[in-house]
């Protein structure tokens, strides 16, 4: 069996959609500080960290882009959905800044090998963290991303959620909003700043299994999402 991490670092100043919060992180105290108990010497670390419930890589609970009341958040979604059967889709030939149309989807599920079925999780790898850095302000703008048609696709496959390298699903604003509202409408969600994706492709289904934590009434979460690969 071999695990491959798909999660970023967070990290001071991570970078974050501009409607969300910045990342703080810093030391709250640190091994310079004893303590003392009687002749017993002691130390220890710790951080502080303010962020919001968006930052680094993600999933979206349905309360982030459904505004009913009873929508779900990250805490009331079932475990099940984070632990599924995956595939890697290769878009990395679509130029920054494209739309990833449903005949890109229907050639990628074609040369992956397998198919999307009902239940998976479907990665989406698109080159962008190897042609843009992180650092750069094309990070939050330049990316490939879906149509309302192509989310609209992948959702009628009775997908579980989809994931992308970017911030964002779809092209900054207009496309974005519509990718959002797929996901509210059909019922899936999707996961944003996913790296190593690349070692993914071609390799046909695997596991993917991504956490939330159990933020109460969270409209997202951090994920620490990771591929398990059955290696028999």
């Amino acid at each position: 069996m071999q695990l491959i991490d798909l999660s970023r670092e967070i990290h001071h100043r991570t970078p974050t959609h501009p409607s969300h919060p910045p990342v703080a992180i810093g030391r709250w105290n640190w091994h310079e500080e004893k303590k003392y108990a009687g002749d017993v010497e002691f130390s220890s670390a710790s951080l502080f960290m303010t962020l919001g419930d968006h930052a680094g890589t993600h999933v979206d609970a349905p309360r982030h882009f459904d505004d009913a009341p009873d929508a779900q958040t990250v805490d009331e979604m079932p475990l099940e959905q984070f632990y599924t059967p995956a595939l890697c889709l290769d878009l990395s030939d679509k130029p920054l800044g494209s739309d990833i149309t449903i005949e890109d989807l229907e050639e990628a599920e074609k040369a992956s090998g397998v198919s999307i079925d009902a239940g998976d999780t479907v990665l989406i790898y698109m080159g962008f963290n190897d042609r843009v850095a992180i650092s750069s302000p094309e990070y939050l703008t330049d990316f490939p991303g879906l149509t309302k048609d192509s989310a609209e696709w992948l959702g009628g496959k009775g997908i579980v959620s989809f994931g992308v390298e970017a911030i964002s699903p779809g092209r900054p604003s207009r496309n974005n909003f519509l990718v959002h509202q797929v996901c509210r409408d059909l019922g899936f969600t999707h996961m944003e700043c996913l790296v190593n994706l690349h070692k993914l492709v071609g390799i046909g289904k695997f596991t993917f299994i991504g956490f939330p934590l159990k933020i109460k009434g969270g409209t997202g979460s951090p994920i620490r999402a990771v591929a398990v690969i059955d290696e028999e």
